[in-house]
């Protein structure tokens, strides 16, 4: 059933991500983009929450599957990434976090940009 409540929230944390999109594009204009940065450093602060209520025991383990993998995975990727680097870090692993940081984002561009390549290539 966990499966179940994941996909459901991943939906609406899907949902929500357009919303602040659009929300963000038509509010502060579309020279930056604003709705991506508001939904990754949100969907942050929500997932450190998250990660520290279910730590309590204050959660059962389908609520936090289906908050932490489901709403916040459909709302953000990024909040995964940071704080799977936030508990590198914590757990004295700094070196194997600044190289994730700089794998993560440095790979992203890199395989961004090859994805775009090889579709123009199939393109013409």
């Amino acid at each position: 059933m966990t499966v179940v409540w994941v996909m459901v929230a991943g939906g609406l944390g899907s949902g929500m991500r357009f919303v602040v999109g659009q929300w963000a594009g038509q509010a502060l204009g579309l020279s930056f983009p604003y709705g991506t940065l508001i939904v990754n450093l949100v969907g942050c602060f929500l997932l450190g929450a998250a990660v520290q209520l279910s730590a309590s025991g204050s959660w059962s383990p389908d609520l936090r599957a289906a908050i932490a993998a489901g709403f916040l995975g459909g709302f953000t990727t990024y909040s995964s990434f940071n704080q799977e680097t936030l508990a590198m870090m914590t757990g004295g692993a700094a070196g194997a976090a600044g190289a994730y940081v700089a794998v993560t984002i440095l790979g992203g561009v890199a395989a961004g940009s090859l994805g775009l390549a090889a579709a123009r290539l199939l393109q013409s």
